[in-house]
């Protein structure tokens, strides 16, 4: 039963990973001369581009993962989780990506955008179970309160870390793809594989047109939305049990854009000001090509994503202490690799 439970879901995976691509790649074609007109995204202190480029495809993204989630839950076989979760993630996604367009088109200001982001990120948090918990030797509510703070970065890390071509599309992908992997051996409730599933291949579908040279780009519009989505996933697998394998996955991201935030902090700069001091920025200010920097993260990441793969399919105590050991190991080199520059 399980080896036929898996088979399905290897298959259903596959199928909605590329029927979210088709569509992604398919809205793109028909709103891209309305985004070339619309939303351009020209050149300033954080950017790597220097011409002024669409942006917006997020939209494409978001559409294409939700579109296919609801078509494949509603077209599979089996009782998909409590509908009134997935309509909180989607709502809190739609209201986001909204406020990631808004902020595309016109600076929306950074408090009211703080603060519209954690409405949204209390909401989804708020849809979970009230037994469900990640750190159970917490206080619940100080658990709940440190979530939704954590959601609220989370939302806000990927934004940071969008800024060069392929950038998002080279943390994205492995880590969904791990995520189905993980939901196809029954680790992960079915509806968020099959959410993880759409991400990846809406993704896979935006790759093509963010490849150096980007003739499209993300915008917050997309960069917000799939930050929630990310840290919602990442979220389900902690509550199951495997925290280890889902901070493994994003520490890449996490450890440049914290690492920045804090030393900019130290600096005493305005963070909430565009900038290039970011890992892979100064990366590409010291000799590295973009294609250099994106190959080296999905390298990266792909390895963190095949520890944490590695740890929840054989749980040890001594697995999951080396494939930390290994994961912090790899990232560090990676960090003081785009520091030093190409030699």
């Amino acid at each position: 039963m399980i080896h036929q439970l898996t088979e399905m879901r290897w298959v259903e995976s596959a199928a909605t990973i590329a029927a979210a691509a088709i569509l992604c790649a398919l809205l793109i074609v028909i709103l891209r001369p309305l985004l070339a007109r619309y939303a351009l995204a020209r050149p300033n202190a954080r950017s790597s581009h220097t011409t002024p480029t669409p942006q917006g495809g997020g939209i494409a993204v978001i559409a294409a993962t939700i579109a296919t989630t609801c078509i494949a839950l509603y077209l599979s076989a089996g009782t998909p989780e409590p509908a009134g979760r997935l309509l909180a993630l989607f709502a809190a996604t739609v209201f986001i990506a909204l406020l990631g367009a808004a902020d595309d088109i016109r600076s929306v200001a950074v408090m009211p955008r703080l603060l519209f982001q954690a409405l949204a990120v209390a909401v989804v948090i708020h849809a979970l179970p009230a037994d469900m918990r990640v750190v159970p030797s917490l206080p619940w509510w100080i658990e709940r309160t440190l979530l939704v703070i954590g959601g609220l970065w989370f939302v806000n890390l990927v934004n940071f870390m969008d800024g060069l071509d392929w950038m998002t599309v080279a943390e994205v992908v492995p880590i969904t793809v791990t995520l189905a992997l993980i939901g196809a051996f029954g680790v992960l409730p079915r509806q968020d594989a099959i959410i993880a599933s759409s991400l990846c291949g809406a993704m896979i579908g935006f790759a093509y047109f963010n490849r150096p040279v980007a003739r499209l780009f993300l915008g917050d519009v997309g960069s917000l939305p799939i930050g929630l989505l990310l840290g919602w996933l990442l979220l389900l697998l902690a509550a199951n049990g495997h925290l280890a394998a889902a901070l493994l996955m994003p520490l890449y991201y996490l450890a440049d854009a914290t690492i920045t935030l804090l030393r900019r902090l130290f600096r005493g700069e305005p963070v909430w000001h565009a900038h290039r001091a970011h890992f892979y920025q100064l990366a590409t200010d010291r000799g590295f090509s973009v294609a250099g920097v994106v190959t080296s993260v999905f390298a990266v990441n792909v390895g963190l994503s095949a520890l944490a793969l590695l740890i929840v399919i054989w749980p040890s105590r001594t697995i999951e202490t080396a494939a930390l050991a290994g994961g912090t190991l790899l990232v560090a080199c990676e960090l003081f690799a785009f520091t030093r520059g190409r030699q």
